[in-house]
């Protein structure tokens, strides 16, 4: 027993160095994360596009349509009313929470707020890598040139390193969004997937979506 508690004690220094480094690595990402959103925030698009491609959330909070992402979709009809994008691409697949399309929910909510120009809807993917890249083909064949990515201010850095680590931007000229949904104006970076977007980063980078 005691040489295991002899044991135990030399690891702890180990243990230590390690958790506060990756406390470093969460802080220092987070920094970065933060600085992008501030810029996002402030440079909204200033080009016309083809279409503002809004990025899936969860689609039900509590029931209710979730206001992270009828924010987003809120962001990209203010870009169609003012004539920065002539259509709407929506992107998201089945909510694994409630099982349903995020696509389709963001539809009907842009319909229910007196959108009536040309959607085009992605059903299928299940992350903001697989928005981009299966929504690629279909904007590809739509004939879209231009586009403005909207998502939340946090989510805007990792958007735009996996443009450019897949190409997207080979094949499309790329603007980005800040959407000001209620969760950002309420939580900033403490809101919840704030917090989890530096790991989002990691997991990203590890598995070399990220370059």
């Amino acid at each position: 027993m005691s040489g295991r508690r002899r044991s135990w004690r030399a690891a702890w220094p180990v243990l230590w160095t390690v958790l506060l480094a990756g406390l470093l690595a969460y802080l220092v990402i987070a920094a970065v994360i933060w600085r992008r959103a501030v810029e996002a925030l402030a440079n909204p698009p200033g080009r016309p596009a083809d279409a503002a491609m809004v990025l899936g959330n969860r689609a039900f909070l509590d029931g209710k349509p979730n206001p992270c992402l009828t924010g987003r979709v809120d962001a990209a009809i203010a870009l169609a009313d003012t004539g920065l994008a002539k259509q709407l691409v929506l992107s998201g697949g089945v909510d694994k929470e409630d099982g349903r399309i995020e696509a389709e929910v963001m539809q009907r909510y842009a319909r229910a707020q007196g959108y009536a120009g040309p959607l085009l809807l992605e059903p299928a993917s299940t992350s903001t890598r697989l928005n981009l890249a299966m929504s690629r083909p279909l904007m590809k064949a739509a004939g879209i040139r231009g586009v403005i990515v909207v998502s939340e201010p946090y989510h805007l850095w990792r958007v735009q390193r996996l443009v450019r680590s897949s190409g997207f931007d080979k094949d499309f000229d790329v603007q980005y969004a800040a959407a000001s949904t209620r969760c950002w104006r309420r939580w900033g970076m403490a809101f919840k997937g704030a917090l989890r977007e530096p790991l989002a980063v990691v997991n990203n980078a590890f598995n070399g979506y990220l370059h």
